[in-house]
C-alpha cells in the first residue's frame, strides 16, 4: 500500500467563501499514482470546513444564508468571544458543515455520485489556512 500527501493553502478575500477544490484534489490523485484506495481531504483549521455537494451557485448562497441566519456573525453573542476573539460563529459553522471528507478511489478516479464535488468552506477568512489531502491505496 502507498500513501501520498499534499497541502493546499488558502487566503480568501472574504470572511466567508465556498470554493470548489475538486480540480486540485483530482490533480493530486493523478500525482499520487494511486488507482484504488481512499482519499481524505481535511480542513486543518477549526474555522474552516470540507464538504461534498453540488456546484450550484444558488445552493451555495442558500448554505451561506442558512448559516448566517442560524449562526450569525455577532461577536457580542458568544462566550468564546469573551477571550478577545470574534470568530465563535465560524467555529460553530464548521461543526455544521464538517471537518473532512473521504472519497473512494476507483480506477484512478474519485468515485463520486452524480453532481458531487468537494468544497472548501471558509468561515473566518482573510488569513492563510491549510487543507490536507492524504491518499492511501495501491
Amino acid at each position: 500500500m502507498k500513501s501520498y500527501k499534499k497541502e493546499l493553502w488558502f487566503n480568501t478575500r472574504n470572511r466567508v467563501d465556498l470554493i470548489n477544490i475538486t480540480p486540485q484534489v483530482e490533480k493530486t490523485l493523478r500525482e499520487s499514482g494511486i488507482t484504488e484506495g481512499l482519499c481524505l481531504v481535511n480542513a486543518m483549521h477549526i474555522t474552516a470546513s470540507i464538504f461534498i455537494n453540488d456546484d450550484e451557485h444558488g445552493l451555495h448562497e442558500d448554505f451561506v444564508k442558512w448559516l448566517e441566519d442560524n449562526i450569525p456573525h455577532d461577536p457580542k453573542s458568544y462566550k468564546h468571544n469573551l477571550t478577545g476573539e470574534t470568530n465563535a460563529d465560524a467555529h460553530l459553522k464548521r461543526q455544521f458543515m464538517g471537518r473532512e471528507v473521504v472519497v473512494a478511489v476507483t480506477n484512478g478516479k474519485l468515485d463520486f455520485g452524480p453532481w458531487e464535488q468537494i468544497f472548501y468552506g471558509e468561515f473566518d477568512g482573510k488569513r492563510k489556512k491549510r487543507v490536507l489531502i492524504k491518499i492511501i491505496g495501491d
